[in-house]
């Protein structure tokens, strides 16, 4: 399969490399605004440097990896399905839910794979959690806990287009919440505040929210977020249930621990997501494409993607208005 790559970041070096290192896939063309970032991309994976519009329209390009910013995912996402191309874009597909309606009709009327990239699923530890879940072990959900800090608040830049915390940060818990509870959240109640960083009070942004979710079965989930955690990159998750609890906890550094008198001492948990999260972004990246091949419909889907912003939005607006908002 033969990918054009459109973002050279962080996230874009990412997911190249991943495809890269498969056997069955080729990193084409690679496309930036920074011609810096985009040739040594470029040379990394034994691709070419290319405009986007020209990836777009190649016979030479099967997929689209989209880590561009937020703002234009969903055009892309469009121009992609337009000419014919299998779609693997980044987290979230747009910040307003009827742009992502509008876009995920083009999906729909043209028929193209769409993925949206919720690596939290492929964690192995939260991964195995979901599937004990789906096989009865904790028997009935109950509460749903998801932690998530992370070790610093980013730039403000990058906070005035995020789209804020519930929608850039929690956008990931509220998928994990649908993935682990098994049913749509139709209330939520939202509380956040600026105890981080002023200057992202002042952004009209919140740095700690917490977030209670119910489901019309009563089913409840409850998501912590701060963009401070001084011991490293949290990820936590427990499910109980009406046969007992299940949970994940944080990776580290090593397993190794010192035991003397004054206690037990382990090693500082993992302090950034690319580390944390690498496994699951290649088992992400796998899965992918054995579902682009095998003519399956990929899982996280647009769907997906707009049911987490939908819950952003009301989490939102919950926060703001100091109100529990129910969804339609």
């Amino acid at each position: 399969m033969r990918f054009g790559v459109i973002g050279a970041g962080r996230i874009g070096k990412i997911h190249a490399a991943n495809v890269a290192a498969r056997p069955d896939c080729k990193v084409a063309y690679v496309a930036d605004v920074d011609a810096a970032a985009a040739a040594a991309l470029a040379k990394s994976t034994g691709a070419t440097v290319s405009a986007i519009d020209a990836i777009m329209s190649s016979n030479a390009v099967d997929a689209v990896a989209i880590c561009a910013p937020t703002d234009m995912h969903a055009d892309l996402i469009e121009q992609a399905a337009r000419a014919g191309k299998a779609i693997f874009c980044e987290k979230p597909i747009a910040l307003d839910v009827e742009r992502i309606r509008r876009c995920l009709d083009v999906v729909a009327k043209t028929a193209a794979p769409l993925m949206v990239g919720f690596n939290r699923r492929f964690d192995p530890n939260f991964a195995a959690l979901q599937a004990r879940i789906a096989a009865g072990a904790i028997g009935e959900v109950e509460i749903v806990t998801i932690t998530s800090r992370d070790p610093s608040p980013p730039p403000i830049s990058y906070v005035a287009r995020s789209g804020g915390l519930y929608r850039d940060m929690m956008i990931h818990d509220f998928d994990m919440a649908r993935f682990l509870l098994g049913e749509e959240p139709i209330a939520i109640s939202a509380m956040g505040s600026a105890l981080v960083d002023k200057a992202i009070g002042e952004a009209g942004d919140v740095d700690s929210a917490v977030v209670v979710m119910e489901t019309k079965s009563g089913k409840l989930a409850q998501i912590s977020n701060s963009r401070r955690a001084t011991y490293g990159y949290d990820q936590r998750i427990e499910a109980h249930g009406a046969k007992g609890m299940l949970s994940a906890g944080n990776l580290r550094e090593t397993t190794v621990e010192f035991a003397g008198a004054n206690g037990i001492v382990g090693d500082k948990i993992l302090n950034f997501f690319l580390e944390r999260y690498a496994l699951a972004y290649r088992l992400e990246l796998d899965t992918f494409v054995e579902a682009v091949k095998a003519g399956r419909k990929p899982s996280p889907s647009g769907e997906d993607g707009l049911a987490a912003n939908r819950l952003a939005d009301a989490a939102y607006l919950s926060w703001r208005e100091k109100r529990r908002v129910t969804l339609a």
